[in-house]
């Protein structure tokens, strides 16, 4: 076991040496100056990196930028060939409608001619007093409006009068049924229709059909001093009038 001399001194003087100070300092040095160059170095990287990065995003936002008014143009190109589309599909509906109205009524002024021509016409055939036709048209309330049209050829200076009423035939309950004209007229009393013309006169009124009676027959019965005429039409499909008699003034 070794013995502490207690007469030796706790710490000892060693000499000084200048050049390990200065190695040290010279590797110190040495070392900022590679950081230095290192983190220089790593700058211009990251700095290059962040150029390219900053020059690629601002052109995806110039092609963003681009591809965005492309597509509005598309968008507005797209709306102008719809909006161009429905005018056109209107604009051709409304010429097949006008074209409609037009044959329309060119055939009825068709049948309004052959009907001049054969009433009044030079080679039209002569005939007395006829009931030409009988319309009925549905109204409110179970109400029907009828259109009794007479004409005549023969008397051509004179005028033609009388009354005229009409019977409806039809099935009720399951059972045949005649309604007459004063019951269509809810009138015991009612008088006939009174007619006064030279060529052709349109009687129009108003009578009720009673409930759940369902109409056949229409039978017009015309008197006057030229005696009796009755004609019975179809319910379903009755001749047709022509326009021009439901717009012409019923005079003598």
């Amino acid at each position: 076991m070794a013995v502490q001399n207690k007469d030796l001194p706790r710490f000892s003087i060693v000499a000084d040496k200048p050049y390990v100070r200065r190695i040290l300092i010279a590797a110190a040095a040495s070392w900022l100056l590679l950081a230095l160059a290192l983190a220089w170095s790593v700058f211009k990287l990251v700095g290059s990196d962040v150029h390219k990065l900053e020059s690629q995003l601002s052109d995806s936002r110039d092609r963003e930028r681009q591809t965005t008014r492309q597509l509005d143009a598309l968008k507005q190109e797209l709306a102008n060939i719809k909006r161009a589309e429905f005018i056109s599909r209107s604009a051709n509906n409304q010429i097949q409608t006008a074209l409609a109205e037009k044959d329309e009524q060119l055939a009825g002024l068709k049948a309004d001619l052959d009907f001049y021509e054969r009433l009044v016409g030079s080679s039209g055939r002569r005939h007395g007093l006829i009931v030409h036709n009988a319309e009925f048209a549905p109204e409110s309330d179970g109400a029907w409006q009828y259109t009794i049209t007479l004409t005549q050829n023969i008397n051509r200076g004179g005028t033609t009068s009388g009354q005229m009423r009409f019977d409806i035939d039809g099935v009720s309950a399951g059972k045949l049924r005649t309604v007459g004209w004063n019951e269509l007229l809810q009138d015991a009393k009612a008088p006939g229709r009174k007619f006064a013309f030279r060529y052709f006169q349109q009687l129009e009124g108003n009578v009720m059909l009673p409930r759940d009676f369902t109409p056949q027959r229409v039978r017009v019965t015309l008197k006057g001093p030229f005696g009796a005429v009755e004609k019975s039409f179809s319910w379903e499909s009755p001749a047709p009038a022509t326009a021009a008699l439901k717009n012409t003034q019923k005079k003598d």
